[in-house]
């Protein structure tokens, strides 16, 4: 069988097979709600492209290494679920780059965010003016969340270093 076609062939598998794992595992398989899932997220994809294009790897093996992420990440977020320590240590915390309408400078430097940076953010979140801005966060998986309007529940920053 040509190369072309062993590999389409292994995609045809390997896709389905992938997504009867998300189905066991749950949407959260390819959230991107912590840093963990994200780097499991690209994990997965390396797994299906290094099957379908690497002759050393089998088809079974990368089954394999599949249903191993997916079982490792089921583990993880069992346990994150229940430990802080655990989530504390598996996780990133999001960090408060801008708060009441001022940037604070030490927190973009900590995270090496530039101004640049944030205002292109801002631009993409409509933001008109530095003033109607409640508070903008570098959230675990590296997503910025611009928060404008006329008032800021404190609640929805429990979670984060300011």
């Amino acid at each position: 069988m040509p190369d072309w076609m062993t590999y389409a062939v292994d995609a045809a598998i390997l896709v389905p097979v992938m997504v009867f794992f998300v189905r066991l595992a749950g949407l959260r398989a390819f959230s991107k709600m912590s840093s963990y899932d994200f780097a499991v997220t690209v994990a997965f994809g390396s797994v299906l492209a290094a099957t379908v294009v690497n002759p050393g790897v089998t088809l079974w093996q990368g089954i394999a290494g599949m249903a191993a992420l997916f079982t490792v990440q089921w583990l993880i977020g069992l346990a994150r679920s229940r430990s802080d320590a655990v989530e504390y240590v598996a996780d990133n915390s999001p960090v408060v780059l801008m708060r009441d309408g001022k940037v604070i400078m030490a927190n973009l430097t900590a995270t090496r965010v530039t101004m640049s940076d944030l205002r292109a953010k801002l631009r993409e979140a409509n933001v008109l003016s530095f003033d109607e801005v409640r508070a903008v966060v570098l959230e675990t998986t590296g997503d910025v969340s611009v928060l404008h309007g006329d008032h800021l529940d404190d609640a929805l920053l429990n979670d984060v270093i300011r």
